[in-house]
C-alpha cells in the first residue's frame, strides 16, 4: 500500500510539472494521501502530506521557470489552496484511520462479548446437572452449537483395552446418540495424539494421516482436545465441519475455555456420584453397626438378667444362714459368709451398672419427672453409708443448707449421689474424711463430695466421665462416673472435677425447682 501511494504521488507530481501554471494539476496529489487511509498507518499519511507539499512547491517553481520566470498571482493562489487541501485531506485521512481502528476494536470487543456470552450459556447448560451421563451428553451437544460445527464426537475410554463409549451429535439432530464400540485405527490414533498434546489442535487434509482420519470422520476439518479429569476415564472431544462450513472465529480459544469448564463439570458429576456411593456405604455400615449394637445390648440384657436372679437367690440364702435359719454356724464359717456376701453385693452392683449403661446407650432413659428433695436424699444416703465408713475408719459427714428441691427421677438422682459417695469412700484411706455438702447457688443446686483420698492422676482427668474412664487407682469398672454424667446431663445439670491439695472434689449441679 505504501509503495502504491508513493508511486501515484510521483505520477501526479510529474503531471503537475508538465502542465501550465493555471492548470491546477496539483490537486491530483490528494489522491495518494486519501488512499493511504486504507493502510491504517498515520505515519504514512503524514509522510505523504509532507511529500505532497514539497512536490507542490517544486512544481510551482518549475512552472514559473517555464513561463520565463513569471509566476502568476492566480497560479500562486491555486498552489496555496492545494497546499491547504493536502493538510485537510491528510488530517481527515488520519481521523478516518483512528475511527476505523476504534471500530475494529469495538467490533472485536463485541465479538468477544458474544463468544463469552455463548460460552457462559453453554457452560451453564453443561453444569446444570450432576449426572455423569447427562453431563457427557451436554458437552457433546453444546460444543456443536458453540463452535458452529457440523458434528461433535465425545470418546470416553475407561482403559487402554476394550470398547470405548462414543457419543455423537450432528447439528440439527434431536438428541445425542451413543454406542459402546471398539475404536477404528484412525480414531484410536487420534485419541492417542490428543492424550499427548496439550490443549486444542487442528486436523486438516494437508498430510496423509490427516486426510485418512478426516475421511474416516467424513469431515473437511476437525478440532480435537482432551478434557482432563482426575478420573480413570479418558475424555477426547472432536468437533468437525464438512462442505463449505467453517468454525467460528477464535475457535481455538473458545474450545479450550469450553474444555476447561467441561472438565470442572465432569469432576463435579463424578464427585457427586462418589459421594452418593459413599453415603450408601455409610448408611449400610450404620445399619450394620446399629444391628451389632442391638446384638451387644441384647447380650448384656440377657447376661444381666440371667445373673441377677441367681445372685439375688444367693444373697437371700446367705443372709438366712447368717440369721441362723440353718442352725448355728462356726465363727470361722460366718467370716467366710460375710466375705462372700460382700463379693455378692459387688457383683450385683456391677450387674445393675451394666444394665443401666445398656439402657442409656439404647436411649431408654427414664421419663419419670417428680419433685425430689435433694437435702433429704443426701442426709439419708450419708446415714446409709455411715456404717461402711466407720468400718473403714473414715469420717463421713453431711453439711446441707436448707431445702434443695429439684425435678426428675428420684431413683436416678439417688444413684448419682450414691456413686459419688461410694467412689469417695473407696478412694479415701483409713483416717481420712469425706464431706458431702448441699446448698443453693442461684438457680441451681450444688452437691459437692469432697475427700482427702488418693486423687485422680492428671493424665486421667480428661476422660474421667467417659465410659471406662472413671476408674480411680485401679478400683471399680470405670462406669460409675459415666453414669453420673448421663444422669445429671439428662436432668439439665452438670458434673465437674477439681483436685485438692490432697484428694478430690466432685461437684454435681441440678436445676432448682421453684414452688
Amino acid at each position: 500500500m505504501a509503495l502504491l501511494c508513493y508511486t501515484l504521488l510521483v505520477i501526479a507530481w510529474i503531471v503537475d510539472l508538465v502542465t501550465p501554471q493555471l492548470f491546477v494539476a496539483a490537486i491530483l496529489l490528494n489522491g495518494p494521501i486519501a488512499l493511504s487511509s486504507l493502510a491504517l498507518q498515520s505515519r504514512l499519511t503524514t509522510n505523504l502530506v509532507i511529500a505532497a507539499e514539497v512536490a507542490n512547491v517544486v512544481a510551482g517553481y518549475v512552472n514559473g521557470v517555464h513561463d520565463n520566470y513569471h509566476w502568476s498571482a492566480i497560479a500562486i493562489g491555486d498552489r496555496l489552496l492545494a497546499a491547504a487541501s493536502f493538510v485537510l485531506v491528510g488530517y481527515m485521512s488520519i481521523k478516518t484511520q483512528e475511527y476505523a481502528r476504534e471500530a475494529g476494536v469495538s467490533a472485536g470487543r463485541m465479538r468477544q462479548v458474544e463468544i463469552e456470552k455463548a460460552l457462559r450459556e453453554a457452560t451453564g447448560r453443561v453444569r446444570e446437572t450432576l449426572n455423569v451421563e447427562l453431563v457427557q451428553r451436554a458437552i457433546t451437544r453444546e460444543s456443536v452449537e458453540l463452535l458452529a460445527a457440523s458434528e461433535a464426537m465425545l470418546i470416553v475410554r475407561e482403559g487402554a483395552f476394550g470398547a470405548a463409549l462414543v457419543l455423537s451429535y450432528a447439528a440439527g439432530a434431536r438428541d445425542v446418540t451413543y454406542a459402546r464400540r471398539t475404536l477404528s485405527t484412525e480414531l484410536g490414533s487420534l485419541t492417542a495424539r490428543a492424550r499427548d498434546t496439550e490443549g486444542v489442535f487442528r486436523l486438516t487434509g494437508n498430510d496423509a494421516l490427516g486426510r485418512l482420519t478426516l475421511d474416516a470422520l467424513g469431515a473437511r476439518e476437525a478440532l480435537v482436545t482432551r478434557i482432563p479429569t482426575s478420573q480413570a476415564a479418558e475424555y477426547v472431544l472432536i468437533d468437525t465441519i464438512d462442505g463449505t462450513a467453517s468454525f467460528v472465529s477464535d475457535a481455538f480459544a473458545t474450545l479450550q475455555a469450553f474444555s476447561d469448564q467441561a472438565s470442572i463439570a465432569l469432576e463435579q458429576a463424578h464427585l457427586f456420584t462418589q459421594l452418593g456411593e459413599r453415603n450408601d456405604e455409610i448408611a449400610q455400615q450404620k445399619d450394620e453397626l446399629a444391628d451389632r449394637n442391638d446384638v451387644i445390648r441384647d447380650i448384656v440384657y440377657a447376661l444381666a438378667h440371667d445373673l441377677r436372679t441367681p445372685l439375688a437367690a444367693e444373697h437371700v440364702t446367705m443372709n438366712q444362714a447368717m440369721a441362723g435359719a440353718y442352725g448355728d454356724l462356726p465363727e470361722r464359717y460366718r467370716g467366710i459368709l460375710r466375705s462372700t456376701l460382700a463379693a455378692n453385693d459387688d457383683e450385683r452392683r456391677i450387674v445393675e451398672t451394666l444394665l443401666l449403661v445398656a439402657r442409656y446407650e439404647a436411649g431408654e432413659d427414664s421419663s419419670v419427672r417428680e419433685r425430689v428433695a435433694c437435702d433429704a436424699l443426701i442426709t439419708g444416703i450419708v446415714e446409709e453409708f455411715a456404717p461402711i465408713a466407720e468400718v473403714k475408719g473414715i469420717e463421713l459427714r453431711a453439711e446441707v443448707a436448707g431445702p434443695l428441691p429439684t425435678t426428675g427421677d428420684p431413683h436416678e438422682i439417688r444413684r448419682a449421689i450414691v456413686n459419688l459417695i461410694a467412689n469417695a469412700i473407696d478412694a479415701t484411706p483409713r483416717g481420712g474424711h469425706v464431706t458431702v455438702r448441699g446448698r443453693r447457688d442461684g438457680s441451681a443446686i450444688r452437691i459437692e463430695v469432697e475427700d482427702d483420698g488418693y486423687g485422680v492422676p492428671e493424665e486421667s482427668r480428661t476422660e474421667l466421665f467417659q465410659r471406662f474412664g472413671g476408674a480411680r487407682s485401679g478400683r471399680g469398672t470405670g462406669l460409675g462416673l459415666y453414669i453420673v454424667r448421663r444422669i445429671v446431663e439428662k436432668h439439665g445439670g452438670s458434673i465437674a472435677y477439681a483436685p485438692r491439695e490432697r484428694g478430690s472434689t466432685f461437684t454435681m449441679t441440678l436445676p432448682w425447682a421453684n414452688d
